[in-house]
């Protein structure tokens, strides 16, 4: 049971400078927004005599902790790549620069491995100026890594470069290390503020409803989808095999299934399945064959983190972030579906399509680019009213302050008894 406890944000102290933001309407750390949607929920706990959890709401305070004057900010990106990251940079650049007047910004280069003076890696001079088109680019212009790096001197970095700004963007195991390098510089008693900006093409990280580069990967892999769609109507039992990023979570399968209902199977981590059904799962197999000899093409979307029961060995390999390295399930079911047809002695054309790489490094689109300033102006604000320890996130429609160990404590998956799944399963045959 989650408690109120839970969700209180450190800061370093009392806010007692007068914020240089004048357009914009401030709000206070009384300000809250409920984790309950559920009226049942609340009242569970008024029963109980506690008080429901809440975020502390996200947005510019009157009073701030640091002093615009003595300030000095350093970004950096870890992990994989995903839409948005450049767009991110550059609005808490603008952010920190215009509405704040901090002026000495560091771009730390391939994540925390360039706070290791021992990688010799030079930093980036972020302004108005150098940011000024990075949002026309994918990736990130500060490059990426993965990886841990000794925390100690990460934070004698940062104590050395006179660093009082910190914002690391990046997935779980980004957020992960800020919070451990937040704990060392609360034991030294630094006055550095460590903000973290939730970076998930999966749309995977807890407490958050929304995070940057989700939709813009959905709408990018919609395009492929049609392509796919016609290159299997274009052949007798066509079959259009398309594999999307998804490591534990199926939700770019599912939002992009529905986004476009032109698929036919979409195989997720959450929802097990089988080839043949000798466990008891749906049999993937004997139902693909009856689609095809009764409409002669399928296309089959497929998370990279579904069916890794499938596969002989279950060593649970780890990538240098810490993360379980799945089998190539694309590539998996690409044989085993072909070697079936053929002992069945039934005619396959079959087309694979890897999406991974090239819906990850696109730039942001529409909604997803005006999400990443809002987001962006919000982890300003955080770092610059003191708070630490914190990751920006979205709930019910509003900005709100995570604390990092809330944030990190369990992976989010997609809920098979929503009706987001039960829209997914009606739309499709499997």
């Amino acid at each position: 049971m989650l408690h109120k406890s839970d969700f209180i944000i450190p800061t370093l102290g009392e806010c007692a400078i007068p914020s240089p933001v004048t357009d914009q309407t401030f709000v206070s750390d009384a300000e809250t927004v409920s984790y309950f949607n559920d009226l049942a929920d609340i009242k569970r706990y008024a029963d109980a005599g506690e008080e429901p959890p809440a975020f502390e709401h996200a947005g510019p305070r009157k009073m701030i902790f640091h002093n615009p004057a003595w300030c000095r900010a350093a970004i950096l990106t870890a992990g994989g790549l995903c839409p948005g990251l450049n767009e991110v940079i550059k609005f808490l650049t603008i952010s920190l620069t215009r509405d704040y007047g901090v002026h000495d910004i560091y771009g730390i280069r391939y994540g925390y491995r360039g706070l290791n003076p021992a990688r010799n890696l030079p930093m980036v001079s972020l302004t108005p100026e150098a940011v000024d088109d990075i949002h026309d680019k994918g990736g990130s212009i500060l490059g990426s890594s993965r990886g841990a790096e000794d925390t100690d001197v990460l934070v004698d970095s940062l104590k050395r470069l006179g660093v009082n700004l910190l914002f690391c963007i990046g997935g779980d195991g980004t957020s992960r290390c800020a919070h451990e390098i937040a704990e060392k510089i609360h034991k030294r008693k630094l006055p550095i503020s460590v903000v973290a900006i939730p970076k998930t093409i999966d749309n995977d990280i807890s407490f958050i409803d929304k995070t940057f580069g989700f939709a813009t990967a959905v709408r990018t892999a919609g395009a492929f989808v049609s392509g796919a769609h016609n290159e299997a109507k274009g052949a007798y039992n066509g079959l259009s095999l398309i594999k999307v990023m998804g490591r534990d979570s199926g939700f770019i399968a599912a939002y992009t299934a529905l986004a476009n209902p032109y698929v036919n199977y979409c195989l997720i981590p959450e929802d097990p399945f089988s080839l043949d059904g000798s466990d008891g799962t749906k049999a993937l197999l004997p139902h693909l064959l009856e689609r095809l000899n009764r409409k002669h093409h399928a296309v089959i979307i497929v998370a990279e983190g579904a069916g890794q029961n499938l596969f002989a060995s279950q060593e649970r390999r780890k990538d240098a972030s810490g993360n379980i390295l799945h089998e190539d399930i694309g590539m998996f079911l690409k044989d085993e579906i072909s070697r079936f047809f053929k002992e069945q002695g039934v005619e396959l054309n079959l087309k694979y399509f890897d999406l991974g790489y090239t819906i990850r490094s696109v730039r942001a689109e529409g909604d997803d680019a005006v999400f990443c300033a809002l987001l962006a102006q919000s982890a300003a604000h955080a770092a610059m009213a003191g708070k630490t320890d914190v990751m920006v996130g979205h709930w019910s429609g509003k900005f709100t302050h995570v604390p990092i160990a809330l944030a990190t404590r369990r992976r989010k998956k997609l809920d098979l008894r929503t009706p987001l799944w039960a829209c997914v399963q009606s739309l499709t045959d499997f």
